[in-house]
């Protein structure tokens, strides 16, 4: 009989165990350690930035491994990103950064919206209402240019500025900045405008041709790195002396070391570094985890030229 009593009690034992495991709440399951899926869209390298953003968005992506499962996806024009877009969220990726380069996202990006999914819109801004958005201060990047032109070569003279229509929002922001900034503090200031694109070709290419048409400018509002590295040249090619002073944007390492080469130019930038991609990143994951997140996340503008240009010296950047 106590043989009989002690198998009972063993019985139960094992059945109250086994109860107990099975509805007990799981403590470090995969619930507890759930990874956000982040999906990124960036252009094709077309522009030595551009390829940076990228390296820097899968750079934080790994860097966060532990809490994001990512996938980055490149393309070239606004459809091919379009059809990404729609693979991302067959994917199923819960919060997307997009870096659009282009026209023709909006519809794509409010249908990603509208189907649940956090969209943190990098740089160049989309028209969607919604969208998180993570940038450098294009504006202020054209008030300090405006002011250090001022600074350099006074209130009076010639000013060319080279826009980039297709750069949309971002040309946008920084001719503004310039423009109204410059009408205000050197009135005088003669302005002449025109197209080009952010590449360092298209910059000796245009600006060739500028120098042909105007024989006498003092100084260049150009919105990129790699356009003034092309200005730099054409003016060389071009034997001009006048030019006093030459603006850029981004943040070249190569466009940095040509700062103290040249004493008769002053060689200028707006830094507007890719890693802000990184930004964009951390905002996905913290509106993602809950938190409170604001709408706008702007980077505040540095300048750097011939003074202080060993201080953003950088080995290891890719750009």
């Amino acid at each position: 009989m106590k043989k009989v009593m002690a198998f009972v009690l063993t019985v139960t034992i094992l059945v109250t165990s086994l109860f107990v495991g099975c509805t007990a709440k799981p403590t470090g399951g995969n619930n507890d350690n759930k990874k956000h899926k982040i999906g990124i869209l960036a252009p094709a390298v077309t522009h030595g930035w551009v390829a940076a953003v990228a390296y820097n968005a899968e750079a934080r992506a790994k860097e966060l491994s532990d809490k994001v499962e990512y996938k980055i996806q490149t393309s070239s024009n606004a459809e091919e990103m379009t059809s990404q877009l729609d693979d991302l969220m067959t994917w199923g990726a819960e919060a997307i950064v997009a870096f659009p380069q282009w026209t023709g996202m909006e519809a794509p990006i409010q249908k990603a919206i509208d189907a649940g999914i956090k969209v943190v819109n990098f740089d160049i801004e989309i028209a969607v209402d919604g969208v998180y958005r993570v940038s450098g201060d294009n504006k202020d990047m054209g008030v300090q240019g405006a002011k250090y032109v001022v600074d350099k070569i006074g209130k009076d003279g010639t000013v060319a500025i080279l826009e980039v229509p297709t750069a949309g929002s971002v040309s946008e922001l920084r001719k503004k900045g310039f423009v109204e900034t410059l009408s205000q503090i050197a009135p005088n200031m003669k302005v002449v405008t025109y197209a080009t694109k952010f590449t360092r070709e298209d910059g000796l290419k245009d600006f060739a041709d500028i120098l042909t048409s105007n024989p006498k400018i003092d100084a260049v509002y150009s919105m990129d790195d790699e356009t003034s590295i092309g200005v730099l040249q054409a003016i060389k090619e071009a034997g001009r002396t006048d030019i006093k002073v030459v603006t850029g944007g981004g943040g070249m390492q190569e466009y940095f070391k040509m700062m103290p080469e040249n004493n008769d130019i002053w060689i200028q930038s707006t830094l507007y570094s890719p890693a802000m991609v990184k930004n964009a990143i951390d905002v996905a994951l913290k509106v993602l985890d809950g938190e409170d997140v604001q709408k706008v996340t702007i980077i505040p503008t540095t300048v750097v030229d011939r003074d202080n240009y060993k201080d953003f010296l950088d080995e290891n950047s890719p750009y």
